[in-house]
């Protein structure tokens, strides 16, 4: 049997994995009456954590939002994905966050046992981080955007395009990407009654939020990674291609970013599509022979001519 204080704790966990639990289960995760239950809900409320309670069939328990934010509390795996994350954040692409997110860190590892942060120091040690690629995002821009998708909310900002130009943009928010290079939000452009991709770092301020919108069927079946992707790798291209790769999806994917193409797996991961672009088919073609793996081009056929014309010279070249 817990103690008093050591089932406080865990009930208070217990509440903040879920939005709602059953009051009957929840007796049972902690194997005490339902009356002793009440009781434990009652001291939780009296130090100040917001605990909703419904009656009913569907009745329990339920940790809500209050006044000022709870202590939080972690298992090791949960702590040691947040330092992991934090260390990340203080270099990030996501400006405005670095200062607080060292002051978290500093909390947080100094409130660990000894045997956590062994294992901390340990994945520090084996993980190098690369110098930081793309531009950086405000942090309260981002939150704002996020909010708006949330919520359903109208925006509208300033939008500069790749040249400079500023334009005024109205839209209906559907959620924001990170390619690992840039982040981007994917929104119903009210203007132009089509889905659009907006880099975020390229929009002016903070936007307005207006009023609410009714959702619409996501691009891509709702995966908005792959909608970016076509955007950012195919759509603004010239040239574009379709190339299935005799080489498994997973291991494409890992070498292959979403900024270059969007890969779609074929016979069970096996093998995979890509489908990406190209101002020039000369620099697709060697990008093409680089990858080091089997290859056949479906579109488009002048692709197949220049592999054609490259072959033939790198048969020459060695007889």
């Amino acid at each position: 049997m817990l103690t008093s204080s050591t089932r406080l704790l865990r009930l208070l966990s217990l509440l903040q994995t879920r939005n709602h639990w059953m009051g009957q289960e929840l007796a049972e995760r902690l194997e005490v009456h339902p009356r002793t239950l009440r009781r434990d809900i009652d001291r939780l409320r009296q130090l100040g954590y917001p605990v909703h309670a419904s009656s009913g069939v569907a009745g329990g328990y339920a940790f809500r939002a209050g006044q000022a934010l709870p202590p939080l509390l972690l298992d090791d795996e949960e702590a040691l994905a947040v330092s992991i994350a934090l260390r990340t954040a203080t270099a990030g692409a996501v400006g405005g966050i670095e200062e607080p997110a060292l002051r978290a860190l500093v909390k947080l590892e100094q409130a660990m046992p000894a045997r956590l942060r062994q294992r901390l120091d340990a994945l520090r040690s084996a993980i190098v981080p690369m110098d930081r690629v793309g531009p950086v995002v405000d942090a309260s821009l981002l939150a704002t955007l996020a909010l708006a998708c949330r919520d359903q909310l109208r925006l509208g900002f300033t939008y500069q395009d790749i040249r400079g130009r500023s334009a005024e943009r109205s839209v209906e928010p559907q959620g924001v990407v990170h390619t690992g290079l840039r982040w981007y939000l994917v929104a119903w452009d009210l203007a132009r009654n089509d889905w659009r991709t907006f880099r975020i770092d390229r929009i002016v301020g903070l936007p307005a939020m207006g009023a609410h919108f009714s959702p619409r069927a996501s691009p891509e079946g709702g995966d908005l990674k792959a909608f970016v992707s076509r955007a950012v790798s195919v759509s603004p291209y010239d040239e574009q291609a379709r190339i299935v790769l005799h080489a498994p999806h997973a291991e494409m994917a890992r070498r292959i970013p979403p900024a270059a193409g969007l890969l779609t797996p074929l016979d069970g991961g096996q093998r995979c599509q890509l489908e990406c672009g190209a101002h020039a088919l000369d620099s697709l073609t060697y990008w093409l022979m680089a990858l080091d793996v089997d290859f056949e081009v479906l579109a488009p056929t002048s692709l197949k001519d220049r592999l054609r014309v490259a072959a033939e010279r790198a048969m020459r070249c060695t007889a």
